[in-house]
């Protein structure tokens, strides 16, 4: 693509093809992106359920119990930890294609388990896909958005992961009804079918724009650009700024390009990230990675997998009950999560997530007070407290999904600098998934040694730290360009703000 191509099409914008399309094709681009988190979801929601009857069949321990039900989480570190630096090799698209094959190996192997062993081996390859997906989704996603709805597009892996969990719920209620060793395996199993429809439907998508970039590929990056913005001088307004974050001149127009002095395949970025960071880059790594700790270790993983095991302590006694009830966390779950994801660009990052860890930090603690109650007070059936416990779950789940749920990722996949995004987005994915497997695999064992009430007030004491580093740390992005978005990190406060003028211009003010 010259720069008089470039010309032309601006001059020729309005003949070429109404507007309203490029929002709508950046709109599919996102939904396709996404749809790996529909399998991963599924793949948490389903565990909830279908361990009560693996537990049964295999005549598991609860130890054994706990590592698999969190173990998942820790294997996905090996599918995280090498998904930025594949991303960076073969692309976007390509690494949501390989993330959909671990998927749909790894739920053959656990629907056709046999033992625990062959089960754990799933387990391990499912959890490659996990790590592959989480990053690769809000990256390629935040990628290919403009800015003016990152937000919105970003979102919706944890849309779709929400509602993988609600069809795992669904899939548990509906497949109990089978024998013991049936039910579980076809829970499990299931979860191989979306995976072929994923792989066909992401080879339609588009490549990033700024990997395109990064490869000396000008003209096919202006291509995809010019599809997903609201006008034609947008596409190039944000051509030129992807090619300056990757030090290419704005002369160099040819479709393809030598990028100079490029660091190919992620070369180098560990060291830009972790050896020697500029104050700005620190404090970006700094805010992802707390965002991701802060997620997890306020304990959504023990709800999402341990809710009938949590309805049981809070007085339901049938496992019909536990299921319907869980399948009503999963409802509460989705219905905030698409709330969250309407507003996020409305709000902004930082109001949303200062007002999902309030709102969490209160009903954790009234759910753990609740609980603790019931604990001590053995044989007496306590109506007001089953009542509030039922509800602070799903309080809880509802203001984890308004905030931290969607925004978390759409923060981290925003703040990198290009170069960095992929293995930068990665590191935060693996300590989110750390921290996931550990509270999957140590909660049943940390409700004994605690209590299951005390278990929760942890977590809340958890949450009332992290709305103390969200407010200290953690800097606005809303409309931000992705390639000025270094320029609000560095100081270590959350002192810059962004303010839009009557004109739309943005501008960047320090207080």
């Amino acid at each position: 693509m010259s720069s008089s191509g470039i010309e032309k099409g601006v001059v020729t914008a309005e003949a070429e093809a109404p507007r309203g399309n490029r929002s709508r094709f950046a709109f599919a681009c996102a939904i396709l992106a996404s749809m790996t988190s529909i399998i991963l979801g599924y793949d948490i929601g389903v565990m909830s359920g279908a361990a009560i009857f693996i537990k049964e069949d295999l005549k598991l321990s609860d130890v054994q119990l706990e590592i698999l039900m969190g173990i998942l989480n820790i294997y996905s570190l090996v599918g995280s930890g090498a998904a930025g630096r594949t991303s960076d090799w073969i692309g976007r698209r390509y690494t949501i294609v390989l993330a959909g094959a671990f998927f749909f190996c790894g739920a053959l192997l656990m629907g056709f388990a046999t033992n625990y062993p062959f089960i754990m081996v799933g387990r391990f390859v499912a959890g490659i896909g996990v790590g592959y997906a989480m990053m690769i989704a809000p990256v390629y996603t935040a990628e290919v958005a403009p800015a003016t709805s990152r937000g919105f597009l970003s979102s919706f892996p944890e849309i779709f992961i929400n509602i993988g969990i609600l069809l795992g719920y669904v899939s548990n209620y509906f497949f109990s009804k089978l024998p013991v060793h049936l039910g579980w395996r076809f829970m499990l199993g299931v979860g191989s079918i979306p995976s072929v429809c994923l792989a066909i439907g992401v080879l339609a998508m588009p490549e990033s724009p700024r990997w395109l970039v990064l490869q000396g590929r000008i003209g096919d990056a202006f291509k995809v650009l010019d599809k997903t913005s609201n006008t034609k001088e947008e596409a190039i307004s944000r051509l030129n700024d992807i090619k300056r974050a990757a030090g290419i001149p704005e002369d160099m127009t040819d479709d393809v390009i030598v990028v100079p002095n490029r660091k190919s395949a992620g070369k180098g970025v560990w060291k830009d990230l972790l050896v020697r960071p500029t104050p700005a880059v620190r404090h970006i790594l700094i805010a992802c990675l707390g965002i991701h700790f802060a997620q997890q270790a306020s304990g959504i993983d023990a709800v999402v997998l341990y809710s009938p095991t949590i309805f049981q302590k809070a007085g339901l006694k049938s496992k019909n009950d536990q299921l319907l009830a869980t399948v009503a966390v999963g409802i509460v779950k989705t219905l905030f999560i698409v709330v969250g994801t309407c507003v996020v660009d409305r709000f902004g990052r930082r109001a949303l997530l200062l007002t999902s860890m309030g709102g969490m930090f209160l009903s954790l603690t009234a759910l753990g007070t609740s609980l603790t109650v019931i604990d001590r007070n053995p044989g007496h059936t306590l109506k007001w407290a089953i009542v509030l416990s039922v509800t602070m779950v799903m309080t809880f789940v509802a203001t984890f999904s308004i905030g931290a749920g969607p925004v978390t990722w759409v923060y981290c996949s925003e703040i990198f600098p290009v170069r960095l995004r992929a293995q930068g987005a990665s590191l935060g994915v693996m300590l989110n998934r750390l921290m996931s497997g550990i509270i999957g695999m140590t909660f049943l064992s940390l409700s004994k040694g605690l209590t299951i009430g005390g278990a929760f007030l942890l977590f809340a004491g958890v949450a009332a730290a992290a709305w103390v580093f969200f407010f200290t740390f953690l800097p606005e992005t809303r409309g931000i360009p992705l390639e000025e978005m270094e320029s609000l990190f560095g100081s270590y406060t959350a002192n810059k703000k962004k303010n839009v003028t009557k004109e739309g211009k943005e501008v960047v003010e320090k207080h």
